[in-house]
């Protein structure tokens, strides 16, 4: 079953250096997880000033420069994963480095009929 990862985080919880070795790290599990066949996809996000939100009313589109929700933790990046299961996939997110500061937030993945694939 596929997982998404999301990694929450307060955007200066990390140094500079620390941020860099957590790139570094991230590209090792995703790495680990490669050879074990449940890679999908990860990536860091930029900061939560360079956001856009767009919302849709009455068939009106809003566009701000914004996040969504002002929180302390903002989404800072994410794993999607094949995992056997949600234990399987907890494992996953406890090696993620970014929990070890902030929460990763575990989420399946609803899978729809004809989307493209990969």
């Amino acid at each position: 079953m596929k997982y998404v990862l999301l990694i929450y985080l307060e955007e200066n919880a990390l140094s500079e250096a620390e941020r860099e070795h957590c790139y570094v790290e991230s590209a090792e599990l995703a790495q680990q997880l490669n050879s074990k066949g449940q890679y999908l996809a990860t990536a860091p996000l930029h900061p939560v000033a360079t956001a856009t939100s767009v919302r849709v009313r009455d068939g009106k589109s809003l566009v701000t420069d914004e996040p969504f929700a002002e929180t302390r933790e903002q989404l800072g990046g994410f794993f999607l994963v094949d995992a056997q299961d949600l234990d399987d996939a907890i494992a996953i997110a406890t090696q993620i480095p970014g929990a070890r500061v902030g929460t990763v937030e575990i989420r399946p993945v609803i899978e729809v009929a004809g989307l493209p694939e990969p």
